[in-house]
């Protein structure tokens, strides 16, 4: 299984809560954990997987010195469902939120709600007495909700709420817990602040105010390389700019009637994509460099990931720069391209300058940072399809348990489709056709080959598999 191989502004720190003045860190029988989540980025988007056109020397560092997984899975092809895998361990088979839900009652990018019974990975972490706070975008729950981040178990929200304003990347306004922080500098449709320097300032300022003996989780959820394909006009988007063919975006140009939702106008949204990673990777660099100055870095494990395949919105075009790895598909496909991601684990007790092509997936967060926090979520009553990650991730891949299967499904095209992965075999099922396609990721990881018609037993096995690999779901309904 195994292969060797600033500034910060005055304002925002005292804009945090005093009751949170207290907050410690460092306890060495819990090591910190530090969760980074890109939107929208593909499983080739990193040069430490094969991207070519622009290098992410920072997470290719962790990689190196951790752990790189080659067969890794969102939850979901899209945003909501895949986030709400992440944080309740539940698979989309299983969780309350399956889809964006994008026509709720609360308006678009508002979807459903995480329900009290939807147990987060913050909630997990407070039993062991962690410091929790999420910075960047949530989308499971709006304010006035039961899923809104404050009532899910984080002690601190930094962010957006609504996953249809945070295709702005220039906003009036962000949360802070549950009140409305304004950003004067982009009144008026302006771009003066990218919400991503915010987000990164925000965490350096959380732990700068870290203290001693109480572990933290910190979920810093980036909106980068995600549509609109607008970024700050500085040097490193002037070095990609002409680097590429491709033709502007003509989208909803900002102005004070410019409806939430929609995506800006871009001359070059492909070197926008590349200035949006490169970015993101120097601002992880900026948290690894306070990691080390506060004294954390020894104690505090990285892990990175994305919600799930290359975008085609805003002007962006995945195949320019061959962001899926060679894989097929995209965002809102259950083909490789869109839901395989890259997964990469660094820091505290973690295998150095490992390559694992272990079968692993979003539900298996949850598990895998309560073991490492001592929550037994059994004596807990909380469930997951999810397996904890800490065997592989301590070098010891034989102890390691394997899934029987994972499983998806996406409902926001011409009919449902379902996808599972069992083994070396990946299944793909339209629900309306009945058509089920079959591949041998083995020998063909790229899903050219549909050998449904030479492996009948197989196909039959799978059709069986797909009615037992998910509970009924009023808002999402699949009929056999």
């Amino acid at each position: 299984m195994l292969k060797r191989c600033c500034y910060i502004a005055l304002a925002l720190i005292c804009s945090w809560p005093c009751t949170k003045a207290s907050a410690q860190v460092g306890d060495a029988s819990k090591p910190n954990i530090i969760y980074i989540l890109a939107d929208d980025m593909g499983y080739g988007d990193l040069s430490s997987y094969g991207q070519r056109h622009f290098s992410t020397p920072t997470l290719d560092s962790l990689a190196a010195n951790g752990l790189k997984f080659t067969q890794h899975y969102a939850g979901a092809p899209v945003c909501a469902p895949s986030r709400a895998a992440l944080m309740t361990g539940r698979d989309i088979g299983h969780g309350h939120i399956r889809g964006n839900y994008e026509k709720g009652p609360l308006g678009l990018g508002a979807g459903l709600p995480l329900r009290p019974e939807d147990i987060t990975i913050a909630e997990v972490l407070k039993k062991a007495s962690y410091h929790t706070a999420i910075i960047g975008k949530w989308g499971l729950g709006m304010d006035g909700t039961t899923g809104h981040p404050n009532k899910k178990g984080f002690d601190y929200f930094y962010g957006y709420l609504n996953q249809a304003h945070a295709h702005n990347h220039y906003p009036e306004y962000l949360y802070r817990n549950e009140g409305k922080i304004q950003i004067p500098e982009n009144a008026n449709r302006r771009q003066e602040k990218f919400s991503s320097d915010l987000f990164t300032t925000e965490a350096l300022v959380f732990l700068d105010r870290l203290q001693q003996n109480e572990p933290f989780f910190l979920y810093l959820a980036y909106i980068t390389p995600h549509a609109e394909m607008i970024v700050p006009d500085d040097e490193l988007y002037k070095s990609f700019k002409g680097k590429f063919k491709e033709e502007p975006y003509a989208g909803k140009d900002y102005s004070k009637e410019t409806s939430v939702g929609g995506y800006g106008s871009s001359a070059n949204p492909i070197a926008a994509y590349a200035t949006m990673i490169v970015r993101l990777d120097r601002d992880i660099a900026s948290i690894m460099n306070k990691l080390k100055e506060k004294g954390l870095d020894k104690n505090t494990i990285i892990m990175f990931s994305s919600d799930n395949g290359p975008h085609k919105e805003g002007g962006a075009n995945p195949d320019i720069l061959h962001s899926a790895g060679g894989l097929r598909g995209a965002k809102r496909d259950v083909y490789e391209g869109g839901i395989r991601v890259p997964f990469i684990v660094s820091g505290a007790g973690i295998e150095r300058g490992v390559i694992s092509d272990y079968i692993s997936g979003f539900p298996d967060i949850l598990p895998t940072i309560a073991a490492y926090s001592g929550v037994n979520l059994q004596q807990n009553g909380i469930k997951t399809e999810g397996i904890s990650l800490v065997p592989v991730l301590s070098g010891n891949s034989k102890g390691q348990k394997n899934h029987d299967y994972l499983y998806w499904e996406f409902h926001e095209g011409e009919q449902p489709v379902q996808a599972l992965r069992k083994g070396k075999w990946k299944a793909v099922l339209y629900s309306s056709t009945k058509v089920l396609e079959l591949y041998n990721l083995e020998t063909d990881k790229a899903e050219r080959n549909n050998i449904a018609a030479k492996h009948p037993k197989v196909v039959s096995e799978f059709r069986t598999q797909f009615k037992s690999a998910r509970t009924p779901n009023p808002y999402w309904k699949i009929d056999y």
